[in-house]
C-alpha cells in the first residue's frame, strides 16, 4: 500500500478515507475542480488550496484542473513574448506554446501535486496530452463579443471522446487526477487549452455532479458590483450577450453553461480564498458569497 502522507492535521483521517475509498471501488459522486494560477502563486495559497483538495477528495471522486495566469505572463515577459487575449482567450503562437507548457506542465503542476501529498492525498500530475485524457482539436475562429473575427492560433478544443478511461481508471483506485491545461490532437500536436474550457469538457464527460470555478472573485458581479448568488444558463447568455460580463467572465460563464447543458449537475464559480472550497463537495450546503449556475 502507498504512503499518502505524513501530516497528522489531515492526512490521518484522509488517508483512512482514501483506502475504505479503494476497496469500494472509487463509488463516490464525481467533482471537477478548477483553480485560476492566481491560487497557485504563493505558498501558502498553494498550502490552502492542497488542504481543501484533500478534503474534497475524501468526500468526492475528484478531478483537478489548473490554469497558470500571472505565473505564465511573468515567463513571457522574460522570454520577450507579449501577451495576446480576447475575451479571456489566450492567443497563441508557437513560442508562446513553448513557455506554457513549460510553466503549467513543469512548474505549476509538480508544486500542486508535490502540496497535496503533503496534505494527505494521493495525487497524480496530468495534463490533457496523457493517454486520451482531452483529445482536442485545433479552435476555430472566434467573433469576439467586440465582433471582431480572431484567431486563437496554437489553441484547443475538446473533442468529445466519451468518459476518459486513465481518469475514471485513477479515480477508481481513490488517486486525484491533477491535470494541467494543455492538450493534444490526435496526430499529437501541443496545443494551450483554456483551464475553463477543458474543466467543463472534463466535468461532462465524467457526468459529474458538480464542478466548481475557483479564482479571485467572488462569483459572477452585478453592476453594483454585488454577486449574483444564483443564474440559469439562459442569463449566462444574456451577461455575455449584453457585454455585462467583464472579459476574464466570458470564457468562465461560456464554460458554465456548457457543462449544464451536457449534463453536470451545476456550476460553483467562487474565490478560492474567500469560499471553504473543502466544504463543496456536498451538493446541500448553503452557497454564500459564490455564484451557482443551474439549467
Amino acid at each position: 500500500q502507498r504512503h499518502v502522507g505524513t501530516r497528522r492535521t489531515d492526512g490521518a483521517a484522509v488517508k483512512r478515507i482514501s483506502a475504505s475509498t479503494r476497496s469500494r471501488g472509487g463509488k463516490k459522486p464525481a467533482l471537477v475542480l478548477k483553480l485560476g494560477g492566481e491560487l497557485l502563486e504563493q505558498p501558502e495559497d498553494v498550502a490552502s488550496v492542497a488542504k481543501a483538495i484533500a478534503q474534497l477528495s475524501a468526500h468526492a471522486s475528484l478531478v483537478v484542473v489548473h490554469g497558470g495566469g500571472r505565473e505564465i505572463v511573468s515567463a513571457l515577459n522574460t522570454a520577450g513574448i507579449p501577451k495576446q487575449q480576447v475575451d479571456g482567450l489566450r492567443l497563441t503562437d508557437a513560442r508562446t506554446l513553448d513557455v506554457v507548457v513549460s510553466v503549467l506542465a513543469g512548474a505549476i503542476n509538480t508544486r500542486l501535486v508535490a502540496a497535496v501529498r503533503r496534505a494527505g492525498a494521493d495525487p497524480v500530475g496530468l495534463t490533457g496530452a496523457d493517454a486520451t485524457v482531452a483529445t482536442m482539436k485545433r479552435a476555430a475562429p472566434i467573433v469576439s463579443v467586440a465582433g471582431d473575427r480572431v484567431d486563437l492560433g496554437l489553441v484547443g478544443a475538446p473533442v468529445r471522446n466519451g468518459a476518459p478511461r486513465l481518469l475514471t481508471d485513477l479515480l477508481a483506485r481513490g488517486y486525484v487526477p491533477i491535470v494541467a491545461c494543455i492538450g493534444a490532437t490526435r496526430d499529437g500536436q501541443l496545443l494551450n487549452v483554456n483551464a475553463d474550457t477543458l474543466a467543463s469538457h472534463l466535468a461532462a464527460a465524467l457526468q459529474a455532479r458538480r464542478l466548481v470555478i475557483a479564482g479571485g472573485t467572488s462569483g459572477v458581479l452585478d453592476e453594483q458590483g454585488q454577486t449574483i448568488e444564483r443564474l440559469t444558463t439562459r442569463d449566462a447568455a444574456r451577461l455575455v450577450k449584453a457585454g455585462t460580463a467583464n472579459k476574464g467572465m466570458v470564457a468562465k460563464l461560456q464554460a458554465c453553461r456548457a457543462a449544464v447543458q451536457a449534463g453536470v449537475g451545476d456550476v460553483v464559480i467562487a474565490d478560492g480564498r474567500k469560499t471553504r472550497l473543502g466544504t463543496l463537495a456536498d451538493s446541500s450546503t448553503r452557497l454564500t458569497g459564490c455564484t451557482q449556475v443551474v439549467r
